[in-house]
């Protein structure tokens, strides 16, 4: 007998609370443990700069709200003149970056998704890094074309590809969001030269981090002639809520605005949201010093983790993770650093591949040395109960920690 659609949805429904919550997270759901306390070390935000509770920033945005007009935003297509506050903030932003054009959208997914969706078609292949976020995938394959993934950080790997497809549109992120590492900028650069692609590169963790004034990594390596699109999402280091994207031309924002399909059936961003931004830009450009400690915290961190032999898959940046491999080694060594006050980031499939979850820890300026020490310290005695290495997939995790081991040491 064939199922129906409503069976089948909820077959997959059940499917997932009976086999993933029930089965392999022991009825316990991955993401959902306990909440911190005053005092904890809370690694879970990617406000990499400590920006959220700048008194500048929310000043700015009380002020926005108090003066509103009121009113549903429309969609941006219909904003116009240079005087209109979302105009003049996405061409201080795009001048920030040294582009010649930017436009904003309503999240970072929405300028990946949008741009890819706008410049790919069935004829133009799409190669993205392995571990580049899912929301090129997406816009790509909402345009019809052919997506081909390369090897992470393996520009060897990317030449190949289009010498078997052809040339294309060449999709990677600065700084990748679950392990902290660096795009070899440089040499994707010369790929994309060499082959007669287009890149576009995700600065949603190395804007306001990277770069004169924080500008980004492709500023800092010089590189903004050879990078037509560049995208960012500003729920990052800005701690807002908006995507942009950064073009080489200024004849590509109309375009864009008529052709996106998150551009032309989203609403725009409200005026507070556009003042908050605003204000964080001026605070990002100003601010060295937050830009200055968060190097440093990132620095110490990583150089402890590797001595703990952790492997933090080539990070060089402000996110580390732990490897933790199955769900069920996942949960348990959240929940024994969350006895000691650390939280960070649980990451595991679709995000991962299955069986490869991780923690990660989105480092900030507003951390303490004695935080710091604090998080090594738990960090070592998680490489003493559980192991710096995450067993292969044939081995048995260890699902729990000696009962003396979960009560929390301050």
């Amino acid at each position: 007998m064939t199922m129906s659609v409503a069976d089948r949805i909820f077959l997959r429904v059940n499917r997932f609370h009976t086999e993933r919550i029930a089965v392999a997270w022991g009825g316990r759901h991955i993401l959902h443990g306990r909440k911190p306390r005053s005092g904890d070390i809370v690694l879970t935000s990617n406000d990499h700069l400590a920006l959220a509770r700048e008194p500048y920033i929310i000043g700015a945005m009380c002020a926005a709200l108090q003066n509103a007009s009121g009113g549903a935003p429309p969609s941006g297509v219909f904003l116009h003149g240079p005087d209109h506050p979302q105009i003049a903030l996405e061409r201080t932003l795009a001048e920030h970056m040294r582009a010649a054009a930017g436009i904003l959208c309503q999240s970072g997914w929405d300028a990946n998704a949008g741009l890819l969706q706008s410049i790919a078609d069935v004829h133009t292949p799409v190669y993205v890094d392995h571990i580049a976020h899912m929301s090129f995938w997406h816009g790509a394959k909402t345009a019809g074309a052919p997506v081909y993934s390369f090897r992470h950080n393996f520009p060897g790997h990317l030449r190949e590809e289009i010498r078997r497809h052809g040339p294309g549109i060449i999709a990677v992120d600065s700084i990748y969001g679950t392990n902290g590492s660096r795009s070899p900028l440089t040499q994707i650069c010369d790929v994309a030269d060499e082959t007669g692609s287009v890149l576009v590169v995700d600065e949603s963790h190395s804007l306001g981090t990277d770069g004169p004034y924080g500008a980004g990594m492709v500023v800092a390596l010089g590189l903004t002639d050879r990078v037509p699109f560049r995208i960012a999402s500003l729920a990052t280091a800005f701690a807002g809520r908006a995507g942009f994207i950064a073009a080489n031309s200024i004849d590509f924002v109309d375009y864009f605005k008529m052709e996106s399909d998150p551009a032309v059936f989203s609403a725009t961003l409200l005026p507070h949201d556009i003042a908050g931004l605003a204000a964080t830009l001026e605070v990002v450009r100003v601010d060295d010093w937050r830009r200055v400690r968060l190097r440093e915290i990132s620095a110490v961190v990583r150089r402890a983790l590797m001595a703990l032999e952790f492997d933090l898959e080539g990070s060089a940046s402000h996110i580390v993770a732990l490897q933790t491999g199955p769900d069920e080694r996942t949960i348990a060594i959240r929940d024994f650093l969350e006895a000691r006050g650390v939280f960070g980031s649980v990451l595991c499939w679709p995000v991962t591949a299955p069986e490869r979850a991780l923690i990660r820890f989105s480092l900030h300026a507003g951390l303490t040395d004695m935080q710091v020490d604090r998080l090594i310290q738990v960090c070592a005695e998680v490489r003493d109960i559980f192991g710096a290495m995450a067993p292969m997939w044939h081995e048995r995790p260890r699902l729990e920690p000696p009962a003396a081991q979960l009560v929390p040491t301050r």
